[in-house]
């Protein structure tokens, strides 16, 4: 990277710093932040999703989580930062959103899956939404364990890694929803996830077993990963 470049750089910084703290500073009206959301710059956006107060109606929900997966990555935080406090107000705002939800539990960024998997708590009252987002998970789940079966964990390629980072984040969301998961589907999926080499896909599948009981099948898995190799998947 040459001097220019490097200038470019500091004062686009420079100048979303400044974009930023005057929203920050200043007191806009709530459609105007709406508006920013909906059509503003990366900085706008960002600074709009921290400073909005409350999400009024479905469409200014709809334009909020819009911005949750799809853009840059300090719109995603920031919109998943206050995902969890805007679905507790209004849960039924976000009940048609199962393929954002789906697609940010496995953002790159980790602050973006837990926050989205901490505000999906406050849907977990809608039998309709519990019913298409578990049915979605258990699908895109077994459809990603198969390819990872057949990885060399060891190598440590971007491709491995990508791919399991996604498997761990769809097994902290099982976690959560496990009650909702026919125990069959469980079976099916924790069955194979016992045996994948990296120990944090293990682990988290130990996690799961540690929340079940009375299921003969799957108790049968959680004494097998009591003898596991590693520390932190036997101690379930």
């Amino acid at each position: 990277m040459n001097q220019n470049d490097i200038n470019i750089l500091e004062e686009k910084y420079n100048t979303d710093f400044n974009t930023a703290l005057n929203i920050y500073e200043n007191s806009y009206s709530h459609e105007y932040l709406i508006n920013l959301l909906k059509s503003g710059t990366v900085a706008e956006k960002q600074a709009a999703a921290i400073k909005l107060e409350t999400l009024n109606n479905f469409e200014e929900a709809k334009i909020f989580i819009s911005n949750l997966t799809g853009c840059d990555g300090k719109i995603r935080e920031a919109v998943s930062f206050r995902l969890p406090e805007f679905l507790e107000k209004n849960p039924q705002f976000f009940t048609d959103y199962t393929d954002i939800f789906l697609d940010a539990i496995i953002d790159i960024n980790g602050n973006i899956c837990r926050n989205t998997i901490k505000a999906l708590e406050y849907l977990k009252n809608n039998t309709d939404f519990t019913n298409e987002f578990t049915n979605k998970l258990i699908n895109k789940t077994l459809n990603i364990i198969e390819p990872i079966k057949s990885f060399d964990i060891q190598e440590g390629k971007y491709k491995i890694n990508k791919e399991v980072f996604k498997l761990y984040w769809y097994l902290e969301t099982i976690t959560e929803f496990c009650q909702f998961i026919p125990s069959d589907k469980l079976f099916q999926i924790l069955n194979e996830t016992k045996n994948i080499q990296d120990y944090t896909i293990r682990e988290k599948t130990a996690k799961i077993l540690s929340k079940i009981d009375n299921i003969e099948k799957l108790l049968n898995i959680k004494e097998e990963l009591k003898k596991d190799s590693n520390y932190y998947v036997r101690r379930i």
